[in-house]
């Protein structure tokens, strides 16, 4: 039996693609919470209350998984990438970071690879196959065969 992931991030600052991306990862039943932020400031100050309860007792729970997209107004995935090294160890955790983008240049994957907190390099749009590698992949002991 599969042990599910405690909490999955999804960061993208298009409705569409939240919806399906959480779709998908609620057909997987990989995860006991699924958090969706629109921008990479929304992701980063939801991962500096991770792990912990609001004022209102709204819990935040830290992400094993974040899916992030590369091209968002404001900041962008590299930005929040450059801001996110900038965090505090136990924010960070153990996280598995995956970009799932739309960009056809190959330099973004060339320079996703080359970041250590990046753990894949995905296109769009999340699918049950693409999911189901990514979790046996990064997170065998809960998901392996």
């Amino acid at each position: 039996m599969k042990r599910k992931l405690n909490c999955i991030l999804l960061i993208d600052d298009d409705d569409p693609t939240n919806y399906l991306n959480q779709l998908v990862v609620e057909q997987a039943n990989c995860a006991e919470h699924i958090q969706v932020v629109q921008s990479g400031q929304e992701a980063l100050d939801y991962l500096t209350r991770s792990g912990h309860f609001s004022l209102a007792g709204q819990h935040h729970p830290s992400p094993d998984l974040i899916f992030l997209d590369i091209n968002m107004p404001g900041m962008d995935g590299w930005e929040f990438l450059e801001k996110y090294k900038e965090l505090q160890e136990d924010r960070k955790a153990n996280t598995v970071m995956v970009m799932l983008t739309t960009s056809l240049n190959p330099d973004d994957e060339i320079r996703a690879k080359a970041i250590p907190e990046i753990a894949g390099f995905e296109n769009k749009p999340l699918n049950n196959l693409m999911i189901e590698n990514i979790l046996r992949r990064s997170f065998p002991a809960n998901f392996g065969n």
